[in-house]
């Protein structure tokens, strides 16, 4: 073979190589930072843009798309622990593009104000998101609420509170409910600890990882975890089942969606859910975990449409019969 031949495919060779060892050296070193491009990326392909919110001296970070408009209400979507605004893009890809969309970043997540503990309790949580919803004038026609995890517990108690500003609300395998799962049953374990030490290590956290190992028994617990904040949203809430506590209270339509092999927040408390709240709909998905958002996204935005639209067309026809 000519020798010219052969230095143009070691260069074509060394022209590809090159790249994908700088990806694979970035991805290694700087993980957070490819994170970031791959979330801008689809922030922009979806048509999703990041904006601050100053609200009485607390910042709130949110993306959002699409209006308001007639027949069909504005979806705000609560995260999980540790998670931020962007664990919904999976779900937002098969969103209606003309659907109004918020997602927040949670107190003390990614670029909401971090403050005390006091902010990180459900109860806490639940304030400043019903401040971020005065700040952003969601209060003008009743929304659809959607949380997951923390983020779920944090809507149920919401939807408890101020049943006037919804018009819906779907729980995604929600924390706060008396159940029993390897998760929280490592939160017991934290907890004796805590009790015999006088402190608590959070390397012990199954959601905050410190090595390899640990990270595969978290991954097979939730399947992602990306920002520390302080653990008292993990441990140390002074009612840890404050979803449990307040369900009866919910009044507004109700649908719940879990994974039926959920090991954070046992699949039973859809079953809580449903014998608690008047009319609830329970939607259970197969070879599906407790991250729903991130392993079913597909199926969690039709059911969510499904829910949105049967509500708004129940509420047209009752509306209707009384004309």
């Amino acid at each position: 073979m000519d020798v010219d031949v052969v230095n143009m495919f070691v260069l074509a060779g060394g022209t590809l190589v090159i790249p994908i060892l700088a990806f694979f050296a970035s991805f290694y070193m700087w993980p957070a930072a490819i994170i970031h491009v791959y979330n801008w990326y689809w922030r922009r392909r979806l048509g999703l843009q990041v904006v601050y919110s100053e609200n009485r001296g607390y910042r709130f970070c949110y993306s959002h798309r699409g209006k308001p408009g007639p027949g069909r209400p504005t979806i705000l979507m609560l995260h999980g622990f540790s998670a931020n605004k962007d664990m919904w893009l999976p779900v937002a890809k098969f969103l209606p593009k003309h659907q109004h969309l918020l997602c927040i970043d949670m107190p003390g997540h990614e670029g909401t104000s971090r403050t005390d503990a006091r902010d990180y309790s459900i109860e806490g949580q639940v304030k400043r998101i019903r401040q971020f919803v005065e700040s952003v004038r969601l209060t003008k026609r009743p929304f659809h609420l959607v949380g997951t995890s923390m983020g779920g517990n944090v809507a149920g108690v919401y939807a408890a509170r101020y049943p006037n500003d919804l018009c819906s609300v779907t729980l995604i395998c929600p924390a706060g409910l008396p159940t029993e799962s390897p998760f929280v049953e490592r939160l017991r374990e934290l907890e004796k600890d805590q009790e015999l030490s006088g402190s608590l290590d959070p390397q012990g956290i199954p959601l905050i990882p410190s090595t390899p190992e640990e990270m595969d028994d978290m991954l097979k617990l939730c399947s992602f975890v990306r920002f520390k904040i302080p653990q008292q949203v993990i441990v140390g809430e002074k009612s840890r089942h404050s979803l449990h506590e307040n369900m009866h209270l919910i009044t507004v339509p109700t649908q719940v969606i879990w994974g039926k092999h959920d090991q954070v927040v046992d699949v039973s408390g859809s079953s809580m859910l449903k014998e608690a709240v008047s009319g609830c709909q329970v939607d259970l998905l197969d070879n599906c975990g407790h991250s729903v958002v991130m392993e079913r996204p597909r199926k969690t935005a039709q059911l969510i449409m499904d829910f949105i639209n049967n509500q708004h067309n129940t509420g047209s026809n009752n509306s209707k019969k009384l004309s």
